[in-house]
Parts: structure tokens; C-alpha cells; sequence
């Protein structure tokens, strides 16, 4: 069995160290590039969102490198999310690649769905206790890196060195990514607090706060945002995003599983706004604005694929939220058209203008 599945930011690293621990072969999917997205575009139908084209287009990839099996997940509605991958297989099909799709549905409704297709996964001989240690690894893994993340989006709007913050985080990630052990992850811990240490930076620097929040593909995959989290350090903000792999597995497929209330805060702080579910991630686009206002953010912005339902839904609401917040806000719609030059205006404008925001609350308070 040669196994792929969608890359999206840091995550193919443990996800390939499962799958080998369970004895396939593994065709890691390649960073998603125009080439990629021109194959999703080619074959998608034409208002299939950004993720839809990309997956899609990572798919083409991986089947013509030799995979013959896509893992990916599932989804309920109304998010066209949960349908991705079923109509990625029959245009797959249709354009005549031979493979089998197995997709890992929500786990509240799917359980025994999940177990039997964990069990096709499973290619050698091992142990209950070997697959909970290798699982268990994989997210420890996947808990540093999201830590080096998030560090790394504090040192960025601080360093003297534009690019300097971003080639250390990439030397980091690629450290930690030769792990194979909870040893090696110690080290790695260690030299990844070595190597920012050594990124020049300016003292006494008071960054504008800036929250990134929106559809989950596009906020925390960086070519699908086209960077826009190392552009707003470069220009001087901490970027503070709502989703990382990890928090995200655990307030939804966890809490999914357990019946338990999964980003709470967030969806009850938009009831008074928006109290319907209508998928994705919408409804906690407004609330975290909300979270974000309260806690001194000078601003949000959403990140949000062209088309995207649940997204466009929430943007009618956030203009009023962040008003009556006092709150920034800047939404930027992305499709396979959306270029990178247009966006740096966009953010170098709204970095602007957050920075005049601040200057006059503060003379506001002098006076």
C-alpha cells in the first residue's frame, strides 16, 4: 500500500511517522505550489473553493509519483468540507487514476467506520501498546511544533533582520522533523530555544496585535494565505492565530468523540450575534473577534476561501461586531487569482491604519 494524503502546514511530518509505523509506504504529499493548484483548477468544477483545487490538485500529484491510497477526513454540514472528498474521488476516477479513498469521518457518528478504516492502515505486525506509543509520539511531535510556530510569530515583529525569525523557524521545523524519539524531541526542544536566542531583535518593542482567524485550510496553511502571518511580522505585528493543529484536534475530533462542548468561549461570546450553526468555522470567526477585542487586540482579520459559505455569512456579521468592539477589521477572500503583491498592500495598509488607531487612543488618554 503506498499512502498519501493533504498536506497542510506542519502536519505531514507526524502523519508520514504514523503511517510508516503502521507499515506503509508513504508518498508524502509535496508543499502545495502553482503547479498544484493549476491541477485543481483544471478539474474542479469553477466555484469549488481554494482547499477543494489544492487537495485536489495534491491529489493529481501524489497518484502520478506511484500512491494508490488517499487518506483524508470527512465532515457534516452544511460545510461543503464534508463532501470533498467524495466528489474528489469520482473526478479522480473520472480522469482515469485507479486508487482507493479512505476517508476518517467525525468520530461521534462514525466510530466503527473509523476503527475499521484505521485497521486497513494497519500493514505489519504491531501491538495495541506500539500503535498508542506511536500515536502518542506523532502528537508530541506535533505539540512542539505548533509551540516553535507560535513562538516564532512573537520574535518576527521584534527581529533586526527582516527574514532572519523565519529562516530560524524553518531550520527548527526541519530538526524536529528527524526526531524519532521522545529523546530526540528533547533536544530538538532545546536547540530550537538555542537558535531563536540567536535572532537578533530589538528591545522595548511594542508590536500591534493582530489575531488571524477564518476558515481552517487557509489560516493555517501558509501558500494557501500566501504567508500572510511572516508578512504581518515582517511589518511589524504579532500575529496570534485562532487554530493550530493540535488545539483544533482537540476541540473538535476529541470533544466530537466525548460529547463535550468544543471551543466554548468562542461560540457562546457570538450567540448574541449569530447563534445558528451553519458549518466551518463562521460562527467562531465572530466570536473569537469578540474574545480577541476583549483582550486588547488592535485587530482581526479573516481569512477566508472565495465562496465559502459559512465564511461569507460571518463577514456580514463582523463589520458590527468589530465596531462595537472598537476592533480592526479586514477581510481578504482568497481564490486561485489572488495574488501575493495584492495582499502586502492590503496588509501594509491595514497596519497603517491600525498603528494611526493607536496613536490617537493613546494622545486621547494624555490629554
Amino acid at each position: 500500500m503506498k499512502v498519501t494524503f493533504p498536506y497542510m502546514s506542519n502536519s505531514h511530518i507526524a502523519i508520514t511517522n504514523i503511517l510508516e509505523g503502521l507499515g506503509n509506504e508513504v508518498i508524502p504529499p509535496p508543499k502545495p505550489s502553482k503547479l498544484t493548484l493549476s491541477y485543481g483548477t483544471k478539474y474542479a468544477p469553477e466555484f469549488a473553493c481554494v482547499p477543494f483545487k489544492i487537495t485536489l490538485g495534491t491529489y493529481i500529484e501524489t497518484l502520478e509519483m506511484g500512491a494508490d491510497t488517499i487518506v483524508s477526513t470527512g465532515g457534516v454540514g452544511p460545510c461543503r468540507a464534508g463532501l470533498y472528498t467524495t466528489l474528489q474521488e469520482k473526478i479522480l476516477r473520472n480522469i482515469g487514476y485507479e486508487f482507493e479513498m479512505i476517508t476518517f469521518e467525525p468520530p461521534s457518528r462514525y466510530l466503527k467506520d473509523i476503527i475499521r478504516n484505521f485497521k486497513k492502515l494497519v500493514n505489519k505486525k504491531v501491538s495495541l501498546v506500539e500503535i498508542i506509543k506511536l500515536i502518542w509520539f506523532a502528537w508530541e511531535q506535533l505539540t512542539l511544533l505548533d509551540e516553535v510556530e507560535l513562538e516564532s510569530f512573537k520574535i518576527r515583529p521584534c527581529e533586526v533582520k527582516r527574514g532572519e525569525t523565519t529562516r530560524a523557524y524553518r531550520k527548527i521545523v526541519d530538526i524536529i522533523a528527524q526526531a524519532k524519539n521522545r529523546d530526540d524531541l528533547k533536544e530538538a526542544r532545546k536547540l530550537a530555544d538555542k537558535i531563536y536566542s540567536s535572532v537578533d531583535r530589538y528591545e522595548d518593542v511594542d508590536p500591534l496585535k493582530i489575531a488571524l482567524l477564518g476558515e481552517i485550510y487557509v489560516v493555517m496553511e501558509p501558500t494557501a494565505n500566501l504567508e500572510i502571518e511572516e508578512t504581518l511580522g515582517e511589518l511589524g505585528a504579532y500575529v496570534e492565530r485562532t487554530m493550530f493543529f493540535t488545539d483544533y484536534t482537540i476541540n473538535n475530533a476529541i470533544t466530537d468523540l466525548f460529547h463535550l462542548k468544543g471551543d466554548r468561549d468562542a461560540k457562546k461570546a457570538a450567540v448574541p450575534y449569530f447563534n445558528e450553526m451553519c458549518g466551518g468555522h463562521g460562527r467562531e470567526s465572530v466570536g473569537n473577534t469578540i474574545l480577541y477585542a476583549e483582550k486588547g487586540f488592535d485587530g482581526v482579520i479573516q481569512v477566508a476561501p472565495f465562496t465559502c459559505i459559512p465564511e461569507i455569512v460571518a463577514k456580514s456579521i463582523l463589520p458590527t461586531v468589530a465596531e462595537e468592539y472598537g476592533i480592526g477589521f479586514l477581510s481578504i477572500s482568497i481564490d486561485e487569482q489572488t495574488g501575493k503583491a495584492g495582499i502586502q498592500t492590503r496588509l501594509e495598509a491595514f497596519v497603517d491604519l491600525l498603528a494611526r488607531k493607536r496613536k490617537k487612543k493613546r494622545e486621547e488618554k494624555i490629554a
